[in-house]
């Protein structure tokens, strides 16, 4: 049986390229768009042979497209390409499901939601986890806020590069848990880069510590992941420290409107914001142990 759907992807970037294409490679008929031409043209020569074309706005991506994802850059961008004079919204058929995997604040996912209900368009907002590595290898962590309804038809859509799926609550929730997931991010991070820079101080074989340690209680996937490259001082790949500083900021004001203090995430955040004054803006958030100096030979 078919179960190929006409799909428009809007972003391109570094998880709306990749999971884009897991889409095409699924047999769907995949319409994308991206603010950078060049993005989409490249993206096509990467696709060719796949069901697969690029249109020259949302809304002429959107139009006839029983699903439409969006994976862009903010709330003001996601704001522009499905609410806007020339937005994804308002070219879409009654019945169509939105996705949105942009990480944005709760309160745009539920206006984006009270817009699309009054269009009769399904309204899902599905912010992701695992980086630009887990949107290569279909691997990602979605966490989803929308009606049952709206959950039930985006999942078989997500399963082609999603291995986590969960439906957290309503409008906006997915969103909402996204901030916890970064918040825990940062103070994992934290913790590690003190943890390498004092067994660096300690003078320890650190690739030993490394494998006394990490299959114990203190592991997580931060340790297992980058503890080698925070050791050796390598931070130009991963997920770039003014991507976190944006999650960042949307938990701190969610926080700060709930009249909740977030003492570490704000220690963090202030310094990650040293850390990218002094060039370290599109270095992976690992980066962050660029605060402590490095031990003295």
């Amino acid at each position: 049986m078919d179960n190929s759907q006409t799909i428009a992807f809007i972003g391109l970037g570094a998880i709306g390229a990749p999971v884009a294409g897991h889409l095409a490679r699924a047999g769907h008929r995949v319409t994308v768009y991206n603010r950078t031409a060049v993005k989409a043209e490249a993206w096509l020569e990467r696709h060719a042979g796949l069901a697969v074309e690029s249109a020259s706005s949302p809304a002429e991506a959107a139009s006839g497209a029983a699903v439409v994802l969006t994976c862009v850059g903010n709330d003001a961008d996601l704001a522009e390409v499905v609410l806007g004079p020339d937005g994804a919204l308002a070219a879409m058929d009654e019945g169509a499901l939105l996705i949105d995997h942009t990480t944005v604040s709760p309160a745009i996912a539920r206006e984006i939601a009270a817009a699309a209900q009054v269009h009769g368009v399904l309204a899902l907002d599905a912010p992701v986890s695992g980086g630009q590595a887990g949107a290569e290898n279909g691997r990602l962590s979605i966490m989803c806020g929308g009606s049952a309804g709206s959950m039930e038809r985006a999942r078989p859509v997500m399963e082609c590069y999603g291995t986590r799926i969960v439906h957290i609550g309503e409008a906006g929730a997915g969103q909402s848990a996204k901030s916890v997931n970064q918040i825990c991010i940062a103070g994992v991070l934290a913790g590690l880069s003190e943890a390498v820079r004092f067994a660096q101080a300690q003078d320890l074989d650190m690739d030993r510590v490394l494998e006394a340690i990490s299959g114990g209680s203190a592991q997580s996937w931060q340790m297992e992941n980058r503890w080698e490259t925070m050791a050796k001082g390598e931070f130009d790949f991963g997920f770039a420290i003014e991507w976190m500083r944006k999650d960042l900021a949307i938990a701190l004001a969610a926080a700060s409107e709930a009249g909740q203090a977030l003492p570490i995430t704000t220690l963090v955040d202030q310094l990650y914001a040293k850390v990218q004054a002094d060039g370290g803006a599109r270095q992976d958030t690992s980066a962050l142990i660029r605060h402590l100096p490095e031990p003295r030979a």
